[in-house]
């Protein structure tokens, strides 16, 4: 998995490409913990699977800036990672673009 991150305005733009799986969330979340402090837009357009880890570091990040009054945002999601999302109930708690 390759982590791409930019900021652009108030807002760090956080693309991943691969798999977001066991071996890989840790990484994810070592990348996300420095930025934590603005809205976050997760970039899926290159994110090939997501696992339950993967999952976890998700609504972790997402539990997190909710409650420093920020946002993170999913965009461009793949349908096989979207089934994913839809079938655990997270399409219900994130946003998306």
């Amino acid at each position: 998995m390759n982590i791409n991150i930019n900021k652009c305005d108030n807002k760090y733009i956080v693309a991943v490409d691969g798999r977001l799986d066991t071996n890989t969330a840790p990484e994810l979340e070592a990348a996300l913990n420095d930025i934590i402090a603005e809205d976050i837009l997760l970039a899926c357009e290159a994110m090939e699977y997501v696992s339950s880890a993967g999952l976890r570091v998700i609504l972790a990040l997402h539990k997190r800036l909710a409650a420093q009054g920020r946002c993170l945002t999913l965009r461009g999601i793949r349908p096989e990672v979207r089934s994913v999302l839809d079938m655990t109930g997270f399409s219900r708690i994130l946003c998306f673009e």
